[in-house]
């Protein structure tokens, strides 16, 4: 018999300002609407956490919802279909789209509502719950290699660093150099395993010895403390002779990175910017301008991305770094302290929540 009900983690509203308030969670019960003919039922397995699920609890983010479950990213098996739905998804494992508005376009999404990110939103629905009704055309196929945690930290840093570097780097080609700055978070280690898949020479920056550490033994070719003053030049001299530029660099930190990237970057080379977590905007200097250096702001992606991406994925056998999981969904203490991690930035990897308590939880 299917379930009615579904446990579900969201925010409660109290009052405060935007920045300085952290709205609570807490655990409800949601009725589970009946399907339609082109949805499917999902048995949620596991849950990533994104740095947007920080930030929504600061109201960081336009129009946060509450009673709206939290959270983009999951994977899960279908265990219910709607009359349009074909059965072959019955006892599929799969991952789900982790937006709406956005289906094939290539520059920007179709949506008069732009891309509505699920959790807390307008999207009305997130993946931190027990079961979930999703679109037929919103739920994917597991690469067969992953397991449920591995797969529910796949999406939203998979598609950000698919359109990041496939697409708006232009240079996602073998022999080319590719610099991908805050190694460690989500994105940035995706970035760096597609790139490395695509045959690119990548290096990296981060303000942790160990991370930069960790990169290398997955394949990086070397990296810097961006702590250091002079993290360029330490950079450039680890190119190699016969391509002693960058061709495109990865940055979700902003600040000067235009001024180096001057320094760093080929005449015509690529700064794509997925954030700017040192501050709101970004200097373009009239150097940059003469260089031919170009700015490309880039966000999540497409259902046709995320296609390609899980297309990919699983024909190079690309593994997403678990950092640490725990489990349950009735623990809304441990959940709550879970989220907090993320404002730290100390993970390497994602941090991931297992719905369903099981033995030997991976610790990476």
């Amino acid at each position: 018999m299917a379930p009615k009900v579904s446990k579900a983690i969201v925010l409660r509203h109290i009052p405060g300002r935007k920045g300085e308030v952290y709205y609570p969670i807490e655990k409800i019960f949601l009725p589970i609407p009946p399907l339609s003919a082109n949805s499917v039922l999902v048995k949620i397995s596991a849950v990533a956490l994104n740095h947007r699920d920080f930030y929504v609890r600061q109201d960081l983010y336009p129009n946060v919802r509450f009673g709206v479950p939290l959270c983009c990213d999951g994977s899960g098996t279908v265990i219910a279909v709607g009359s349009a739905v074909s059965q072959k998804w019955l006892n599929r494992r799969v991952i789900i789209n982790p937006g709406q508005g956005w289906d094939n376009h290539p520059g920007a999404p179709e949506s008069e509502c732009g891309y509505r990110t699920l959790g807390a939103s307008p999207a009305g629905t997130g993946t931190l719950q027990e079961y979930m009704t999703v679109d037929e055309k919103d739920v994917f196929a597991m690469p067969e290699h992953l397991n449920d945690a591995e797969a529910a930290a796949l999406p939203t840093a998979g598609l950000t660093a698919w359109r990041a570097l496939m697409i708006n780097s232009r240079n996602a080609i073998p022999g080319r150099n590719i610099l991908i700055t805050g190694v460690g978070g989500g994105v940035a280690l995706m970035a760096m395993q597609f790139a490395l898949a695509a045959g690119c020479n990548v290096f990296v920056t981060s303000g942790s010895s160990e991370k930069l550490r960790r990169a290398e033994e997955m394949g990086a070719h070397g990296g810097a403390l961006y702590t250091d003053s002079n993290w360029d030049e330490k950079l450039l001299k680890l190119l190699p002779r016969e391509r002693g530029r960058f061709d495109a660099i990865v940055d979700s930190a902003g600040g000067d990175i235009v001024d180096r990237g001057v320094r760093l970057l080929k005449n015509g080379g690529v700064i794509v910017t997925l954030g700017m977590t040192l501050g709101p905007s970004v200097k373009y200097p009239m150097k940059a301008v003469i260089r031919q250096i170009a700015l490309v702001g880039t966000g999540m992606g497409s259902r046709k991305d995320l296609g390609d991406m899980l297309e990919f994925v699983h024909a190079n056998r690309i593994t997403p770094v678990v950092s640490r999981a725990i489990s349950g969904i009735d623990d809304v203490e441990q959940i709550d302290a879970f989220i907090g991690e993320m404002g730290k930035g100390s993970q390497f990897g994602k941090l991931v929540v297992e719905i369903e308590k099981k033995e030997g939880l991976s610790k990476l």
